[in-house]
C-alpha cells in the first residue's frame, strides 16, 4: 500500500500534523511505502513564495488586509468569483506537484491543508488518480476552501466543525469528528517534581507559560513585564532572537527566557496555564496537556474562529488587554477550582487515540 501525507509549509501547524501522523504509521503501520510530501516543496518557487512569505508579511504587517481577503473568500456570494481565481491560479503553478501525483498514484492521500486537497481532487475528477483522499482540517473553525470535489472523508476536532460541514453541503457520513493529529510526545505522562528540577525552575510556585507563535505576534514584552514578580512565567521566544535579545537583557526577577525548545511537551506539563495564540496545532497540544489557554492576537479568520468554537465548550479566555490578562492570570491562581472545571470541559473534548482513529480510517 502506497500512503501519502502531504502538507504545505504555510505556517508551522499544517506541517505538525502531518508530521504526527507520519511518525504513527511508520512506527505503528505495516505500509509499504509511506511518505511524507509538502506541496509547496513540489510547485513553482514564486508561488510557494507568495504562499509562505505573503502570508506571513500580511498577518504580521497587513492584518485588517488578511480580515478582508478571508472575509472574501468566506463570502458565499463571492465565493464562486474568487474560489475559480485561486483553483486557476493554484493549478497553473503546482504542476510538478500534479505530475508527481499522477505518477506515483498513491493508494491514500491524506492532506493536511486544503491547497493538496484542492490538486488532488481536480486530478481525480480528470480521472489521473484513483487515490482515496482524506482531509484532516487542521483549525476548529472550517473555512469553505477546505471542501473539495472527490474527498472520500473529512477529519474534523469537533461536532460544531463537522455542523459547519454539512452546511457547505458535505454529507454527514464524510465526516469523522476525531480530534486533530498530535505528536505522541504530548501524550506522556511526566512525573512533575523531576521535570521542574531538569529544567531548573522553582516548585511549588503557580507557573505561566507564554509562547509567541511561529510569527511572534502579539504584546509578549508588555505581558512579561506585567507577571514578571507575580508567577513563575516561562516564555518561549521560538525563533525570534530579537525578542529573546532584548527579554534577556532586562532585569526581570520571575520570568524564564527560551529560544527554541524541542521540548514543548515537558514545559506544558510543568504549567498551570498558557497564554498564546489560538492556531489549531496548538489548541490541540494544549488539549493532550489538559492546559487552561489564554488567548491573545488571533489571526483574523481562522485564528478569531478557533477561538469563538473553542469558548462555546467552555474552554478559553480571550481578553482584550495586558490589563484583563493579568486579572485571569492572578484569578486563576487564586482560584485552582476554577482550572479544574476548565480541565474538566478539556477531557470531555480531547481524543487521546486521535492518531490511531485517523489511522483506522485507512485499514
Amino acid at each position: 500500500m502506497r500512503v501519502f501525507i502531504i502538507y504545505s509549509s504555510v505556517g508551522a501547524g499544517h506541517h505538525r500534523s502531518a508530521q504526527a501522523l507520519y511518525d504513527y504509521l511508520r512506527e505503528n503501520r505495516n505500509i509499504d511505502d509511506l511518505r511524507l510530501v509538502d506541496a509547496l516543496g513540489h510547485s513553482n518557487r514564486v508561488f510557494s513564495f507568495l504562499c509562505t512569505c505573503g502570508y506571513s508579511f500580511l498577518v504580521n504587517n497587513a492584518p485588517v488586509l488578511w480580515r478582508f481577503f478571508f472575509w472574501i473568500t468566506n463570502f458565499r456570494l463571492l465565493r464562486l468569483i474568487s474560489r475559480t481565481i485561486a483553483r486557476v491560479f493554484n493549478w497553473t503553478n503546482t504542476q510538478r506537484f500534479s505530475s508527481l501525483l499522477v505518477r506515483e498514484n498513491p493508494d491514500y492521500i491524506i492532506c493536511t491543508h486544503f491547497l493538496p486537497t484542492e490538486i488532488a481532487s481536480n486530478l481525480k475528477r480528470l480521472r489521473k488518480i484513483k487515490s482515496k483522499t482524506i482531509t484532516v482540517i487542521t483549525d476548529y473553525f472550517m473555512h469553505p476552501y477546505w471542501i473539495s470535489w472527490g474527498v472520500d472523508h473529512y477529519i474534523v476536532a469537533t461536532e460544531l466543525t463537522k455542523k459547519q460541514l454539512i452546511r457547505e453541503g458535505v454529507k454527514e457520513e464524510k465526516i469523522k469528528v476525531l480530534g486533530l493529529p498530535v505528536c505522541s510526545n504530548f501524550l506522556i505522562k511526566y512525573e512533575r517534581q523531576e521535570l521542574i528540577s531538569k529544567l531548573g525552575l522553582k516548585n511549588d510556585i503557580f507557573t505561566v507559560l507564554l509562547l509567541t507563535g511561529s510569527f511572534g505576534l502579539g504584546p509578549i514584552e508588555k505581558i512579561v513585564d506585567c507577571l514578571d514578580d507575580q508567577v513563575q512565567l516561562l516564555v518561549v521566544c521560538a525563533n525570534n532572537r530579537k525578542l529573546y535579545n532584548r527579554l534577556k537583557n532586562k532585569a526581570l526577577s520571575g520570568a524564564r527566557i527560551f529560544g527554541y525548545v524541542d521540548n514543548m511537551q515537558e514545559f506544558m506539563a510543568v504549567s498551570d496555564i498558557i497564554i498564546t495564540k489560538p492556531g489549531g496545532s496548538t489548541i490541540s497540544e494544549i488539549l493532550m496537556r489538559e492546559l487552561v489557554p489564554i488567548f491573545i492576537s488571533p489571526i483574523p479568520g481562522q485564528e478569531s474562529g478557533n477561538v469563538q468554537i473553542l469558548m462555546k465548550y467552555g474552554i478559553g479566555i480571550l481578553p482584550r488587554g495586558v490589563r484583563e490578562i493579568k486579572q485571569f492570570v492572578l484569578d486563576f491562581k487564586e482560584h485552582p477550582e476554577k482550572i479544574e472545571n476548565i480541565r474538566k470541559s478539556i477531557r470531555k473534548l480531547k481524543n487521546p487515540d486521535v492518531l490511531r482513529d485517523i489511522s483506522d480510517v485507512i485499514r
